[in-house]
């Protein structure tokens, strides 16, 4: 099986390249692939002809998509647009990755895939531009909506925690925003399900299992036996030049029924990665 995978050297991206090893793959960074030329798109994916296309490319600093609105747009909006009418195309299916963003954050109950959509930051806003024009340009796609992603290819919230660990004794963190975290090595491996599913359509993915992120902030330390004193805060406190949603835990009932693996807990997962992480940084070390 021939896959292409595009934004294939980031954090997903870089744990994709290795669950899938076993396989054909075309990797393709930005360098390589801009996804928001339609025209070199429809080409290079004519000219590789890959059985299966995996878009993990995205304009992901929620901030910096404010004030970057037409470049965010490019790249979560049309580029998955030109993915998709190349897939369509030739015939293959797409797997898009999405986000809790496209979500308001108002309701307080797990959010199922057809609940109302409402994004208030510029990145939820152009990554539902993305989801509209997959679901217009073709019929063969997954859309796989997850939350707060860590991993160990990228900069994230727990590596930010245990960096600042180091240097602080105390660290304020805001405990009104829940959600799923979820790693990102985890969603690689649940992607492995669609390689040969005719199952199409949204999907919402994450870990299971829902905290804020003080509570997050404190598992991480617990589980790395570190001593520093976590102050929660509100986000109102917290101020950032983008908006989050209050609650975005995202309900993974429709994967579940349709006969996919389930995803573990986010806790076994954090610990999993926490012993990862903890194995790298030694040998840096050495």
């Amino acid at each position: 099986m021939k896959i292409l995978i595009t934004g294939s050297y980031g954090m997903l991206g870089s744990d994709l390249r290795e669950v899938l090893k076993n396989f054909e793959l075309t990797c393709t960074g930005s360098k390589d692939l801009d996804i928001r030329d339609e025209e070199k798109v429809m080409d290079f994916i004519i000219d590789k002809s890959p059985d299966l296309v995996i878009n993990a490319a995205a304009f992901t600093a929620v901030d910096d998509c404010e004030t970057n609105f037409e470049e965010a747009y490019a790249v979560n909006a049309l580029g998955p647009r030109n993915l998709a009418i190349a897939c369509n195309k030739i015939d293959i299916p797409l797997v898009h990755i999405s986000t809790d963003y496209v979500f308001d954050g108002s309701k307080r109950t797990p959010l199922v895939e057809s609940d109302k959509l409402g994004p208030q930051s510029a990145y939820g806003k152009t990554k539902l531009e993305g989801e509209k024009f997959i679901q217009e340009s073709t019929e063969k796609y997954f859309i796989l909506r997850t939350a707060w992603l860590y991993g160990l290819h990228g900069k994230n919230f727990v590596n930010t925690m245990l960096d600042l660990a180091e240097s602080h004794d105390e660290i304020t963190v805001v405990n009104d925003q829940i959600g799923s975290p979820t790693y990102s090595l985890d969603l690689a491996v649940a992607i492995t399900n669609l390689l040969h599913s005719d199952k199409y359509g949204i999907y919402h993915v994450t870990n299971e299992g829902e905290c804020s992120w003080y509570d997050f902030s404190k598992l991480i330390f617990e589980l790395s036996n570190i001593d520093v004193n976590v102050i929660p805060v509100s986000t109102e406190e917290f101020v950032r030049p983008a908006p989050r949603p209050h609650y975005s835990v995202l309900n993974n009932r429709k994967w579940n029924a349709s006969g996919f693996v389930p995803m573990r807990d986010y806790k076994e997962a954090l610990g999993a990665y926490l012993s990862l992480y903890n194995f790298f940084k030694r040998i840096k070390r050495i």
